[in-house]
């Protein structure tokens, strides 16, 4: 199987795992990138057996609505069912890092209140330790220089992701070389560093199923320990 494929395959078997839940007043949570496009394309045929989604992004809403799936205000929902969207890198206990599209804040939100967190990904994003792809922070413009500065002392080295705004008309700043040994520490570390939105780290509220696309087919991970 190629990587688009096992792209593919995960994104079918996301759809097959959440079909259960599904019914006529159920939302659910739809993140971004390529293989949560290809959940929202294979979501597509079962569209008429729940009420429809919260995007994580406004390409996602986009395209959701172009398969005819009704799309909500988070602001306007108690709870989401489930959570499905991809990650850039993930470790044994389910963290992951996210943000290589610049919708980690977004992400993070639906992630927060959704009661079940599905991430699926091929098996190239199976990392031991966290940090090889460059940790996406999301900046208040104004704070970019000293929150650059901040993320220098924790021992990355942080780079101006140019040219880039997010939905909530923030800048990002990706963090090379960082050491994560901790990444729930990590985390609320960062994200308390004035200026920041927040970072994309998903480990406070990481993944409660990992669907892994490997050339033998999707693999079930949960968290190790």
């Amino acid at each position: 199987m190629t990587q688009d494929e096992m792209k593919k395959a995960v994104a079918e078997a996301a759809v097959e795992h959440i079909k259960p839940l599904l019914e006529s007043d159920t939302i659910i949570g739809v993140g971004t990138g390529s293989t949560a496009n290809l959940f929202i394309d294979a979501l597509a045929a079962v569209k008429n057996q729940f009420a429809g989604a919260v995007a994580s992004s406004e390409a996602t809403a986009e395209r959701l609505r172009g398969h005819g799936i009704e799309v909500f205000d988070l602001n306007s929902v108690d709870q989401l069912a489930v959570y499905v969207d991809g990650a850039d890198e993930f470790d044994p206990h389910m963290n992951l890092i996210k943000g290589g599209g610049a919708a980690l804040t977004r992400e993070k939100i639906v992630a927060a209140v959704a009661k079940e967190f599905v991430c699926i990904v091929d098996s190239s994003k199976k990392v031991d330790l966290l940090g090889e792809f460059p940790l996406p922070v999301e900046v208040i413009p104004m704070a970019r220089s000293y929150v650059a500065r901040e993320l220098a002392k924790l021992g990355g080295l942080p780079v101006y992701r140019e040219g880039v705004v997010t939905d909530n008309g923030n800048v990002i700043i990706d963090v090379q070389d960082m050491e994560i040994l901790d990444p729930k520490a990590l985390e609320q570390q960062i994200n308390n560093i004035v200026g920041v939105v927040t970072n994309g780290l998903f480990a406070r509220r990481g993944a409660d199923l990992v669907l892994m696309g490997t050339p033998n087919g999707v693999e079930e991970l949960r968290d190790s320990h």
